[in-house]
């Protein structure tokens, strides 16, 4: 139900060893820039689901936007815990920094873009260096990030979540929230009004205690958006003319500005 136009696909290139360290690389027919800003999508699926393949429609429309596109799977749970799934996040910015000239996109135009557990681990990718650091990923090509229905200051209250995160020390050094006053690229947090699966007050306080540390942020609420329609926004079936999905190309196309270093 995904067009095969406009883009050239690239599937199951490895950025590691494991099965699920693979990703899918989009590259659009027309380029907005040569080379093209790059995107990273990390989906989301409670740290437990998820499919590269089963998000091409993100990728399609981000290249017919004139993107490069990296969809990148990793490990799961309970095959492995936290932080596995945030080196696996790290180890796929590596080789997009290494590799992406090679299908078109920039190395030093990349920004980081997730949906719910995918947003939450954008975010700590993006504010959090040492993942980066350790895989070799240079920060300071970083353009942005944005944070899709992302849970970042949260309770680890249920079972599932308490077996994801029981690997760390202390409940806040797992939180994208604690790194807020990190240096880091701007930030885009979109939430959508009707969202009853991660409460868009992890959003809202992100977004202050970003402001507060001086960090360029903006969130954008949609009245009547749930937590699947945030991402289903990027598929053909909804309106090529909705305003979220504006919002999301126009902070994309900006890259506006780098980190501090």
């Amino acid at each position: 139900m995904t067009s095969d136009d406009g883009y050239r696909l690239s599937a199951g290139l490895p950025y590691g060893e494991a099965a699920r360290q693979a990703l899918d690389v989009y590259r659009p027919d027309q380029p907005r820039a040569n080379p093209a800003p790059v995107v990273v999508f990390f989906y989301g699926g409670y740290w437990n689901s998820g499919e590269r393949a089963d998000y091409r429609f993100v990728g399609q429309l981000l290249a017919a936007e004139g993107f490069v596109v990296v969809i990148a799977d990793y490990r799961l749970y309970p095959a492995v815990r936290y932080p596995a799934f945030l080196e696996d996040g790290a180890a796929a910015l590596r080789w997009t920094q290494d590799r992406i000239a090679g299908y078109g996109g920039d190395p030093q135009r990349i920004f980081l873009m997730g949906h719910s557990a995918g947003a939450y681990n954008a975010m700590m990718l993006g504010l959090d260096r040492r993942y980066g650091s350790a895989a070799g990923f240079d920060a300071g090509n970083l353009c942005g990030i944005v944070g899709l229905a992302g849970p970042f200051d949260f309770a680890f209250d249920t079972d599932l979540l308490r077996g994801v995160f029981a690997a760390a020390r202390d409940p806040a050094e797992a939180l994208p929230i604690t790194y807020a006053g990190n240096p880091g690229p701007p930030v885009l947090l979109v939430t959508g009004g009707a969202d009853d699966t991660v409460d868009p007050s992890n959003s809202v306080r992100l977004e202050r205690r970003l402001a507060a540390a001086g960090h360029p942020v903006r969130r954008q609420d949609y009245p009547g958006l749930d937590h699947i329609d945030v991402v289903l926004q990027f598929s053909s079936f909804w309106t090529a003319d909705n305003k979220m999905r504006r919002d999301v190309i126009d902070f994309l196309g900006r890259c506006p500005g780098r980190p501090a270093r």
